[in-house]
């Protein structure tokens, strides 16, 4: 099997892969920017440092030799001039010459404007992502603004686009506060529907073979 990593074109995408890794160990991580032109060879990089496009097998076999598991996690969306990266790894040697953080450590990991947090399921703890407590007071600032001048079309276009949001379970809890905000300031239109996040594919494949 060749090795290959995806490529994720939509932030919706690279979110959920995070949301997908992190509970089976990758739990600690590095990321940054970089343009488009150079990400390829910084992908095949980490496969030839870190493995991050080693089979099921192979991360096995790493795993009992004290080694580090990898991934990476790559937001690239088309024509873009830069790509957002995120290198996930298990405990284990091998990443010493990257500067790692715990996902649970403060500040919170944060990426592609939302943060990580955790919550608890059905007995269980499970990770989201949310908004930033920033960008949630400004739109409850400009909810208030708008409901106070009686802008209440375009209080609807801002309900629409904060609907449009990727549904995490942190972000739909959000956004229902919003809605509710908008209610007692006078709102009576119909809400948007707010959509559980589907399972999404995590991208493109890219072969990180030279």
């Amino acid at each position: 099997m060749p090795a290959t990593t995806p490529i994720a074109r939509s932030k919706t995408a690279a979110l959920a892969r995070v949301l997908d890794c992190v509970p089976k160990g990758y739990h600690r991580y590095t990321c940054g920017t970089i343009m488009t032109a150079k990400a390829e060879a910084l992908a095949r990089k980490f496969h030839a440092l870190y493995g991050v496009g080693c089979t099921p097998a192979q991360r096995i076999t790493r795993k009992s030799k004290g080694l580090a598991n990898s991934v990476l996690v790559m937001y690239w969306p088309q024509d873009a001039e830069q790509a957002e990266w995120l290198l996930l790894a298990t405990d284990g040697n091998g990443l010493e010459g990257e500067t790692l953080r715990a996902v649970d450590a403060k500040p919170r990991l944060s990426w592609l404007g939302y943060e990580m947090v955790r919550y608890a399921s059905q007995g269980r703890t499970a990770w989201t992502w949310r908004r930033h407590l920033r960008e949630m007071a400004e739109l409850h600032a400009l909810l208030t603004a708008q409901a106070a001048q009686r802008h209440y079309a375009a209080l609807g276009e801002t309900l629409e686009r904060i609907a449009r949001q990727p549904g995490f379970h942190g972000v739909r809890a959000q956004s229902w506060t919003l809605f509710q905000e908008a209610r007692r300031r006078g709102y009576s239109g119909a809400f948007p529907h707010l959509f559980y996040l589907e399972k999404v594919s995590h991208g493109e494949r890219l072969s990180l073979l030279e």
